[in-house]
């Protein structure tokens, strides 16, 4: 590809999620050594063969392999309480390997693998989605007059629902609070950024922040995030007992923010183990919990009558829901729940991707971890991902899960 025609797709190493940073962190002070590997993979289907974009992806990823943290974005990285001084002189020296990540045409598919130590190639996995997706809509195209149409009417039910919200039957219920949770599967860098920029504008009063952390910069929202679901499956490979991994990965995270970041994920074994895991100790530590598959209600349901169960009022905690939500999906959520524990809503795509064409499911999960395989069974059948189906059977008797 000439470089009279090439485009960058990321612009800036802060254009990533927050969870990235802070997973990161973790585990370059836990397991500083660990080896792994990512693959990417598309769930749905195409509007052309996603083989066809091998040779932009790379040139994509040799930038990206470039960029280095600028000494405005690491002040900025610095100033998050969370983020430890020696973190940050990791980050000053950090640079992307292109030895460590391969993207190639397999058939009519895009193979994209990511090896190498785990510090050094975990960070790959949003920039990847955000380049996939951009250089595909390139192609397809966009009707951003239609996205704009459609952002406005999401910010006119917000501005309904505010009314909603002051009248009696909704009082004492706390705020309505929902997050950008879009760069993954992002139309455009532009287009998030425009999209961010006009919910900041418009809404206020519902919109509280970003995952994103080069907008929360440059907008001066709150950065969003804590942990997904690579740095639970972390820790079944590292020498854990299988059965105890969620609760190694727990209280990990525990004595690395020190309560801070207190959310957390439920869905690597599935809610039902996941519970049996997060007793009283934990249940306390932790401010809250995330749904991210299966049914949100039956989810937050089993959340709350868990708290009921130890004695803690669920009033204290917050409850986040992150799964292909939109704006009426999260407003239903929160006349289900509200008055009863506090709330969040992460909306991802239907954010940065309601643009006319159909989005693109795309993920780049870990899928070994110190050459063991690593596995998610979530509460959705089609979210499991895994590359061995013999440890893949052996994670589900151990905790007891059914094969979909």
């Amino acid at each position: 590809m000439s470089t009279a025609t090439f485009r960058p797709v990321i612009g800036s190493l802060l254009e990533t999620d927050l969870y990235k940073f802070t997973m990161l962190q973790a585990l370059l002070h836990a397991f500083p050594a660990n080896d792994s590997a990512y693959r990417f993979v598309c769930r749905n289907a195409q509007a052309f063969p996603l083989a066809e974009l091998a040779d932009e992806v790379n040139a994509q990823l040799d930038h990206l392999c470039t960029l280095r943290f600028r000494r405005e974005e690491l002040d900025y990285l610095a100033g998050l309480r969370f983020l430890k001084p020696d973190f940050i002189q990791f980050l000053r020296i950090f640079q992307f390997n292109r030895d460590f990540i391969v993207a190639r045409a397999d058939g009519e598919q895009l193979s994209i693998v990511a090896q190498g130590p785990q510090v050094h190639v975990m960070g790959f996995e949003i920039y990847v989605l955000a380049i996939v997706n951009e250089l595909y809509f390139r192609r397809v195209g966009g009707d951003l007059a239609e996205g704009r149409a459609r952002l406005a009417a999401k910010v006119a039910l917000l501005d309904d629902f505010g009314a909603e919200l002051q009248g009696p039957a909704m009082a004492g219920w706390g705020p309505f609070e929902f997050f950008d949770f879009g760069v993954r599967r992002r139309f455009s860098g532009a287009w998030q950024d425009e999209v961010v920029a006009t919910l900041k504008d418009r809404v206020p009063q519902f919109f509280k922040g970003t995952s994103n952390v080069h907008l929360a910069r440059k907008h001066g929202l709150v950065p969003i995030g804590t942990m997904a679901h690579e740095y639970l499956q972390t820790f079944q490979a590292v020498g854990v007992q299988l059965k105890q991994f969620q609760k190694a990965a727990l209280e990990a995270w525990v004595k690395e923010y020190r309560g801070d970041l207190g959310i957390a994920l439920t869905d690597v074994v599935g809610m039902d183990a996941f519970l049996q895991d997060f007793d009283g100790y934990y249940a306390a530590l932790f401010s809250g919990l995330r749904h991210d598959s299966g049914d949100p209600v039956v989810w937050g349901e089993k959340a709350l009558a868990h708290y009921a169960r130890l004695r803690i009022d669920p009033q204290t905690k917050r409850l986040t829901f992150s799964d292909g939500l939109d704006v009426p999906r999260a407003l239903a959520l929160f006349r289900h729940f509200g008055g009863r524990t506090k709330l969040g809503f992460g909306i991802g795509t239907n954010l940065t991707n309601d643009v006319g064409p159909r989005p693109l499911n795309i993920v780049m999960k870990l899928v070994s971890c110190n050459g063991q395989p690593v596995a998610k069974l979530a509460d959705s059948p089609g979210k499991t991902l895994c590359d061995d189906a013999t440890f893949l059977a052996y994670l589900r008797s151990v905790f007891g899960h059914a094969a979909a």
